[in-house]
């Protein structure tokens, strides 16, 4: 329990149904979901719509999704779907070579892979809901149509892509109308957005991929000289697959299968499995040095297997194998920080968000959902508000990589959504917002939760920090006190201030013998946990 003198928030409880997003608005949609008689599936896909309009720079309909779903909280029904997007159908290494493009820059058509998550949220709305899609489409469109104000964080993401957003008219006039950001507290309207969304709502998903919505965005797209077509925006479809796990502590954890990265975040339990907390709180020099060596190890065998399994092999079992993961125990010098890998080609930053909700008949979902970089890939096509995201920067342009790009292939993905079971019963959605952060925040997470005794809003609170994969800076926040970062840095670590606060997450914990839901929300952004 937190020290109630000093600033914080606590977790949430109640008995019936939770939420738990970074907006404020998110939630309560949720929540007005569950009142109405929807389930947790509804509440999620109403809750990310909302978010696709009130945190714009993090989540839309022009993005991609994964979720993991458990009906009744049954763990042995628990499935997951990937809802990433694929690059489309004309793109190849060879035509970047031939273009003499050396990388897949931010704000291009080239970073666009076809937006797939509405096609994701009609599909797990319709497979597992119990409203239609243009039900839990409607708080969404209120917003879009009639306006919301400016929260905090939104407007710090927004004030930093403000370059971005000016390098194409379209998305500078919907969200710097007059020529400059709206302050906090003012109002913002999407009228194109809306216009979308309800169209949406009337016509279904074949509105967005085979109708005029799809030949406005192919259209914009092919006039910045992308390869897109119709035919691309028509193949869309995610896929169900089975959910990945591992044992940490007595529970087990569950995760989506690659493209996306979880499968790093169960290697990083497992090499944390061998070591033994000797203290009451994870902020020590010697945990911390720990935990930033597992996260160099692991990260390297990420950037070197994981990819679209359909394309390349993934060694998911070799990757979850004990042997594995102690050899990467032992590889870790106690006294000395070693070097970042080489020849890393992947895209630094990023935005997303995560929903989990739980209902009263305890089916419990965790939903991710994403633009990628903060407001995309910049480009929006004028008549639909679409704003797209750019998450085919996750692609490599070397032709021997297995996650070079290839069309209809998934680039290697960040965001994972999350789920802890205990016996039969999951116990815990939950899911840490941060791009490349994630696989890593899930293991800090949930170290703080069972190996430290946390409550998992102080498991959220406590300080973050992580190595970055690229050059092996480490990015630490500044609550983690200076004689611990003097000590990191005589070790060889470099430390460095995060451009902004590291990550977001959310969780539901469901206490299965008192009746009981607890949440958190994470308080790096403007969200929170909303029970009844």
């Amino acid at each position: 329990m937190r020290d109630l003198e000093l600033p914080g928030r606590s977790p949430v409880h109640a008995p019936h149904g939770m939420a738990c997003t970074s907006h404020p608005l998110s939630s309560q949609a949720a929540i007005d979901v569950l009142k109405a008689g929807g389930n947790a599936m509804d509440a999620a896909v109403a809750a990310v719509a909302v978010q696709g309009v009130v945190e714009p720079g993090s989540t839309g309909i022009g993005g991609d999704c994964f979720c993991l779903y458990a009906p009744e909280g049954d763990a042995r029904k628990i499935t997951a779907l990937n809802g990433s997007a694929k690059a489309a159908a004309a793109y190849n290494t060879q035509w970047f070579a031939d273009q003499g493009i050396k990388e897949i820059e931010q704000q291009t058509p080239h970073s666009v892979t076809v937006p797939s998550a509405l096609d994701a949220w009609d599909r797990l709305v319709r497979d597992h809901g119990r409203m239609s899609l243009a039900d839990v489409l409607q708080p969404a469109i209120g917003y879009a149509r009639d306006g919301y104000p400016i929260s905090s964080r939104v407007y710090a993401d927004a004030e930093g892509a403000t370059s971005l957003m000016a390098g194409d008219a379209n998305v500078a006039a919907a969200y710097m109308p007059n020529g400059k950001l709206p302050e906090i507290g003012q109002m913002l309207r999407l009228p194109a957005l809306a216009q979308t969304l309800q169209t949406v709502a009337d016509e279904g998903r074949d509105a967005f991929y085979k109708g005029e919505i799809a030949q406005h965005i192919v259209d914009y797209l092919q006039s910045k000289g992308g390869l897109h077509t119709m035919e691309d925006f028509a193949a869309v479809e995610g896929v169900y697959t089975d959910p990945i796990s591992a044992e940490f502590r007595g529970h087990r954890v569950w995760q989506c299968p690659p493209n996306g990265q979880g499968v790093i975040a169960l290697l990083l339990l497992n090499i944390m499995s061998g070591f033994k907390p000797d203290e009451r709180t994870p902020i020590t020099l010697e945990r911390i040095h720990t935990e930033l060596e597992a996260c160099r190890l692991a990260y390297r065998a990420r950037n070197v297997y994981v990819a679209d399994p359909a394309y390349a092999e993934v060694p998911i079992e070799e990757l979850l194998s004990e042997e594995f993961a102690e050899r990467i125990r032992g590889a870790i010098d106690p006294d000395k920080a070693s070097e970042p890998p080489q020849d890393v080609d992947l895209p630094r930053h990023k935005d997303t968000v995560y929903v989990t909700v739980v209902d009263k008949d305890r089916n419990a979902c965790s939903l991710i959902n994403t633009l990628f970089m903060g407001f995309g890939s910049g480009l929006m096509d004028a008549h639909t508000g679409v704003l797209l995201h750019c998450r085919g920067m996750g692609f490599s342009l070397d032709p021997q990589s297995p996650n070079r790009i290839e069309g209809g292939k998934r680039p290697l993905h960040t965001i994972i959504p999350g789920m802890v079971s205990k016996g039969d019963k999951v116990v815990m959605p939950f899911g840490v917002m941060g791009g490349q952060y994630q696989a890593f925040g899930h293991m800090q997470f949930l170290t703080g939760v069972f190996d430290y005794g946390l409550d998992i809003q102080e498991a959220m609170d406590r300080p973050r920090f992580m190595v970055d994969p690229f050059d092996g800076e480490v990015e630490m926040e500044e609550t983690v006190p200076d004689e611990i970062r003097q000590a990191l840095a005589a070790k060889g670590h470099r430390i460095v201030k995060p451009n902004k606060p590291v990550g977001g997450s959310q969780a539901i914990w469901i206490d299965w013998d008192e009746g009981v839901l607890t949440g958190g929300s994470d308080p790096r952004k403007d969200g929170c946990a909303i029970g009844y």
